[in-house]
């Protein structure tokens, strides 16, 4: 335990992870809730696809320029900057829905709002990690980072399941926008020596670097490329949650707060995989299998009909997925240079929340045709058939990966002795 929760010891760290906490909880709150005013509202499932292809897509176009301004800019402004504008947003929609104005429209309008401010807000928050935690503590502060946003994503459709049969899905969004008091206070107290900007060059010379290096160093490149294929393929499980909750297994708001909650438990237990581990070696491995296990794992669920087994095979997809993407973030992080973290997080922030829109709007086209549970299943055999390239690929961009972690110094001790240690994987 003391290894698993070692990031904790930095003061820093630990503002930011009960800040945090509170904070996601009111998000997946939100999360839920605003599926479910959609699909109340609608009854589609291409609208459904719609609404995140519209919080998701403003990432895939603007990340680059938070990259930049990740690594230009005060980090911890950049972040308490992004968590307020988040807030009022939450608030904006809370209005709307309480006062029974809302309009499918406004939650487009705001849905994508919030796309343009996430996309600042992972590259600055991902960035901001190695200065509250110290490099040594980074790869522990990352799975705890996904812990917390796992564990929230288990109270907070469980709680917002509750709260819109009992009294609407307005309260969520207003439970939401309070919750982000929390961060912003715990970011303000924070004492943070200000990372290093970026050399005085254009904006453009910035972005082409970043996208430069990700290109050109092989493990980085086949690491997004998987993690674009699966978000673009198999991540819009979540959009056509609510068709499976309603008219699959006929449980309503209900059933969907279980199941949401059900893939957050095996997320979080994922997260603490990573978080007792202490060193990058083998990661590479379970990049791989973690992917070709949320593919499986998705197929079975695809054509669950019983709800609570169902919930049972949301565990291994959640596990699966979170440590696939955490083990990402945990080997591009250790194999990139700090002057160009934010940028090269905005291009990992590209991969996974960018081409996520693009699935969630295919996804819930596709569901009007076939049917959810075939187009869930086809996005889990292209998972699956990218985890096996990956695994293929695994022996030959193991040296170059070496070498950049070598070079970064991110497990610590001698790097003669890591490399061998590594090589023997």
């Amino acid at each position: 335990m003391p290894a698993t929760l070692r990031a904790l010891r930095h003061r820093n760290f630990q503002l930011f992870f009960s800040g945090q906490l509170i904070s996601l909880i009111g998000t997946w709150m939100q999360s839920v809730a605003q599926s479910w005013l959609v699909y109340r509202l609608t009854g589609s499932s291409l609208l459904l696809g719609s609404v995140g292809f519209a919080s998701q897509f403003p990432v895939f176009l603007v990340a680059p320029l938070g990259g930049i301004v990740a690594d230009s800019w005060n980090r911890q402004r950049v972040v308490i900057a992004t968590q307020t504008a988040s807030m009022a947003l939450a608030l904006v929609l809370a209005l709307l829905t309480l006062t029974r104005v809302v309009e499918v429209w406004h939650i487009f309008v705001l849905a994508a709002l919030l796309g343009v401010v996430n996309a600042f807000d992972i590259p600055g928050r991902q960035a901001f990690l190695v200065d509250m935690v110290g490099k040594e503590d980074l790869m522990n502060a990352i799975a705890l980072n996904s812990s917390m946003f796992n564990g929230a994503r288990i109270l907070g459709p469980a709680i917002a399941g509750v709260l819109v049969a009992k009294i609407g899905e307005g309260w969520c969004f207003f439970a939401n926008g309070v919750s982000y008091i929390a961060v912003i206070v715990g970011l303000c107290m924070m004492r943070v020596r200000p990372s290093s900007p970026a050399s005085e060059a254009s904006p453009l010379a910035h972005l082409k670097e970043g996208f430069h290096f990700a290109y050109h160093a092989a493990p980085i490149r086949a690491i997004l490329l998987l993690l674009g294929l699966v978000s673009l393929v198999a991540m819009p499980y979540t959009v056509l949650m609510p068709i499976f909750a309603d008219k699959i297994l006929h449980g309503g708001a209900r059933a969907l707060g279980i199941l949401m909650g059900a893939t957050g438990v095996g997320a979080l237990f994922g997260a603490l995989t990573l978080a007792a581990k202490t060193e990058v070696r083998g990661l590479g491995r379970w990049v791989a299998l973690a992917c070709g296990g949320f593919g499986i794992s998705l197929i079975l669920f695809a054509f669950s009909r019983n709800l609570w087994l169902s919930v049972c095979l949301l565990l291994p997809v959640g596990f699966s997925m979170m440590l696939q993407m955490s083990s990402s973030n945990t080997l591009i992080q250790a194999m990139v240079p700090d002057h160009l973290r934010g940028r090269v997080m905005a291009v990992y922030s590209m991969m996974f929340m960018g081409m996520a829109p693009f699935g969630a709007f295919f996804a819930g086209a596709l569901a009007d045709r076939v049917g959810a549970p075939v187009t869930l299943s086809l996005g889990a055999i292209a998972a699956i058939g990218g985890a096996a390239l990956f695994w293929l690929r695994l022996p030959k961009i193991r040296v170059e990966a070496r070498r950049l972690i070598v070079a970064q110094s991110m497990a610590g001790g001698d790097p003669a002795e890591m490399t061998t240690r590594m090589a023997e994987d």
